[in-house]
């Protein structure tokens, strides 16, 4: 059974990883850059490993320091949480070649399911519904027109190693075709080593729909219901929910079903996420696999009661799903909003700086997941996530009218935070009616 855990990351999800220890009597290591030398989960941990300076590259990218600083302090398993190295493959067999746990799924899974093509290629064969497009990477501008035309525009342009919205490009006709394939590649080589692509029909006015699933070592495998993740801007999520407005009881059990068979097809183990686009007909297409946790876990945490960290943990430790996990219903509705150091008002520029006072919401159905405080200087290396904001309720009115009132007690100064954005939102009565889709701040005024 593993005995202490070393957290390969930083800011509110190593805090998170911490906190998820100690209820369970496990011992924890933090490592850290110069830059989060303050950081709260480096005071917290029992144990902490500075493993290089700010620039990630140097620090929670460097593999080889992360691996030393677990033998230092005889860690035997590691954590990734998300970001950074939680679904590098490579990093992964390096830990279980050097008897280190790996909290999460296997490398070889890892490996096919991080490549897009791969990925896609794999579900179409399980009988898991695709959106229409290329069968395999694209190998040139010729048989990217040629695809294209035949499933129609507009189109999306995917980088196979892609995530967080780098390496795609909406493609309108086909006179755009050249220039965003050339511009796709080059952002998709920069970002991630890889400029292969493939292309995909462009369903404008789909929704999000996430399935958590965890998967055992015995081959069970179980989904915790639907997360809706379709406000989204410039592809990175602000607000996430469960259950959908959109998905029914009885959409639910089917979708749910359609997630399992794709993890089962793989072999997957631990915590995990299945993605799919759902279109206006309440067609479900895969998108891809997340195999890690979420930034937006806490939400079905508040639905189910489950706590998923733990639940990781007691995976890799080769624990078996209990029965009654596949008869479990969703209690209530959560709602959360990802506050990030940004401006809304000047196109969500980034600001680091000293927050110079800080207050945490509180009450009934209120939890906010955060690494700040007062004091606290945001470093401007990494994202700029401050915290998750998170409202439980009995329906989804009562979370969206606990998550007012919890925006407005929040204080974050010093800097400039996205809480204003999100209060818009929140406000909005398209939002309120549940009727909005993967394009909704496109058309949403904000001033």
């Amino acid at each position: 059974m593993i005995e202490k855990i070393l957290i390969a990351n930083r800011g509110e999800i190593a805090l998170r990883i911490i906190r998820a220890c100690k209820e369970m009597g496990i011992a924890t290591v933090a490592v850290y850059s110069t830059a989060d030398s303050l950081s709260l989960h480096v005071r917290f941990a029992d144990e902490a490993v500075c493993i290089g300076p700010a620039n990630s590259q140097n620090s929670y990218l460097k593999v080889a320091n992360i691996i030393s600083a677990a033998e230092v302090t005889n860690a035997d398993a590691i954590h990734p949480g998300y970001g950074f190295l939680a679904e590098n493959a490579d990093f992964a067999q390096m830990c279980l070649d050097n008897e280190i746990t790996f909290i999460g799924p296997s490398p070889e899974v890892i490996r096919r399911m991080g490549d897009k093509a791969e990925a896609r290629a794999t579900m179409l064969k399980a009988g898991v519904p695709v959106i229409p497009g290329s069968q395999d990477i694209i190998g040139d501008l010729k048989q990217a027109r040629k695809i294209a035309g035949e499933i129609g525009y507009p189109v999306i342009l995917k980088a196979v190693a892609g995530g967080g919205g780098r390496g795609m490009r909406i493609v309108p006709d086909g006179s755009k075709l050249e220039e965003a394939l050339a511009t796709a590649r080059e952002e998709a080589r920069s970002a991630f080593g890889n400029p292969a692509m493939y292309l995909e029909k462009l369903i404008t006015d789909g929704r999000h729909i996430e399935i958590q699933i965890l998967g055992d070592q015995h081959g069970n495998v179980a989904y915790l219901g639907e997360r809706e993740c379709s406000i989204q801007r410039r592809h990175q999520k602000l607000i996430e929910e469960s259950p959908s407005p959109a998905v029914s009881e009885e959409l639910r059990d089917k979708y749910g079903k359609i997630a399992v068979r794709a993890a089962k097809a793989v072999n997957y183990t631990s915590a995990g996420t299945v993605e799919f686009l759902m279109d206006r007909h309440r067609n479900l297409y895969f998108m891809e696999m997340n195999t890690r946790i979420q930034v937006e876990h806490p939400v079905t945490e508040m639905v189910t009661g489950f706590d998923l960290l733990k639940e990781q943990i007691n995976l890799a430790n080769g624990l078996k799903l209990p029965r009654w996990l596949r008869k479990f219903r969703l209690r209530g509705h959560a709602i959360e909003c990802r506050i990030n150091a940004e401006d809304p008002y000047k196109n969500f520029r980034p600001s680091p700086g000293k927050i110079t006072a800080f207050h945490a919401p509180g009450g009934p159905g209120t939890r906010m997941d955060t690494h700040v405080y007062s004091g606290y200087e945001i470093p401007s290396n990494y994202d700029s996530l401050l915290g998750k904001l998170i409202t439980h309720g009995r329906d989804r009115d009562e979370a969206i009218v606990r998550m007012e009132r919890a925006l407005e007690e929040t204080i974050i100064e010093g800097v400039s935070t996205t809480i204003p954005f999100h209060q818009a939102i929140i406000k909005d009565p398209d939002f309120r009616a549940g009727d909005f889709h993967i394009n909704f701040l496109k058309d949403f005024k904000f001033q």
